[in-house]
């Protein structure tokens, strides 16, 4: 057999692979805690973490093992039967973070599918909004993910570019907007308002302080449900368990996905209480791999480790020392940094023709990962399980690539 090289593995995702992504020109073979390794077996620092599944750190033991031990006994049974993982599963989760019922799914775009046909569903049977009326507020700039359903809401060019017709339904505003919010919510006919509490595809944008705390009370005060896209934000990334509960936000819907699983097995779930749960009867929604023996453990094991490992107080305390490290970095190629925990992104000016893209070229040659979004911004997330003597030698050399364009 070929000896696989970094050369050829990317020959061959660019001859018989879709042409949907623009990776780094960088091939990963292992990973190990906050670090990966390419197949010739240079070591980087993961400062994506594949955009936030890992925060747990890559083939954490204690997850791949409940995973393996698992997928040894049973792997899939479809929720034609019960199966004795699913119903502990569902317990676990649903007491974790406060809800009466869980509905899982795959991956994170399947969840937000799902949030947005429970909204419609409520909606109808107990809002009393006229049949196919139902209007769901979203905002712009949003990323929610790549159906055709989900890009019908979607502000990105790309994303919508000859993708048509779209569905119906929304209505867009700014974000970080509460004079626009407020005006949308005086049509009867809204179910829901969709948010990111903080959005990460649109370039870690923080809102202002106060934002979800007074959103949420304008929903209620409108009977409106309050849906969390978390999916990207929650399970410690931003210094708390949920980036709502920085503004003791409780969404009447949470949306999870990417590190319920740490990283190992695709794993996604609606929660929300039974008024808003059991609107949806047998046979309107489901999945053939949802609620799957691996998926209930994996995710018990994943979310134990975030707990037991202090992932989001170690995300608060890193994050902060992360921030102040890259702002005394004397570059005028640095616009501006912003974050919460260790979700944080670095504005990049051009200087003399090299933009963010080449920013990041020359932090993987020195050593680290991270990615462009938007062009000008480069988001900065690794593992939750990274130590602080980890992000000093990282800020080390993001400093070592920025000045080299000096």
């Amino acid at each position: 057999m070929t000896e696989m090289t970094s050369k050829l593995a990317m020959e061959l995702e660019n001859k018989y692979g879709a042409h949907n992504y623009h990776p780094l020109p960088v091939v990963l073979a292992k990973g190990k805690g906050a670090f990966v390794w390419d197949v010739e077996g240079k070591k980087y620092f993961d400062f994506l973490s594949a955009y936030s599944a890992v925060n747990q750190g890559h083939c954490h033991p204690k997850i791949v093992d409940a995973m393996v031990e698992q997928a040894r006994t049973l792997t899939l049974t479809s929720r034609a039967f019960y199966n004795d993982q699913l119903g502990p599963y569902e317990k676990f989760v649903t007491e974790y973070f406060g809800y009466d019922k869980v509905l899982p799914m795959n991956t994170g775009a399947e969840a937000d599918e799902t949030a947005l046909k429970l909204a419609r569903k409520w909606a109808y049977l107990k809002k009393g909004i006229p049949a196919n009326q139902a209007k769901i507020i979203v905002c712009e700039n949003n990323f929610h993910g790549r159906t055709i359903t989900i890009v019908s809401m979607s502000t990105d060019p790309d994303a919508r570019k000859e993708f048509g017709p779209f569905t119906p339904g929304f209505v867009t505003i700014p974000y970080n907007n509460l004079d626009a919010l407020a005006k949308e919510l005086e049509d009867p006919n809204v179910a829901a308002f969709l948010v990111e509490p903080i959005q990460g595809e649109a370039g870690v944008y923080v809102p202002d302080e106060g934002y979800l705390k007074k959103s949420y009370g304008m929903c209620k005060a409108r009977n409106v449900l309050y849906i969390a896209d978390e999916v990207q934000t929650g399970i410690a990334r931003t210094g708390k368990l949920l980036a709502c509960d920085h503004e003791n936000v409780h969404p009447d819907i949470l949306i999870l996905g990417k590190a319920l699983s740490g990283g190992v097995f695709p794993v996604s779930a609606v929660l929300c209480n039974d008024e808003i749960m059991l609107c949806i009867k047998p046979g309107e929604h489901g999945s053939t791999f949802g609620g799957n023996p691996i998926a209930g453990r994996v995710a018990i094991a994943a979310l134990t480790v975030v707990k037991e490992e202090k992932l989001a107080e170690n995300a608060e305390r890193l994050g902060k020392l992360f921030r102040d490290e890259l702002r005394k970095i004397k570059s005028d190629m640095i616009e501006l940094v912003r974050g919460k925990g260790l979700l944080n992104a670095m504005i990049i000016k051009p200087k003399n023709g090299k933009e963010a893209w080449d920013v990041c070229l020359k932090m993987a040659d020195n050593g680290l990962l991270a990615k462009p979004t938007h062009g000008h911004i480069i988001r900065f997330a690794p593992p939750l399980i990274i130590t602080e003597a980890q992000i000093m030698n990282a800020v080390e050399i993001i400093r070592k690539s920025i000045l080299s364009f000096e």
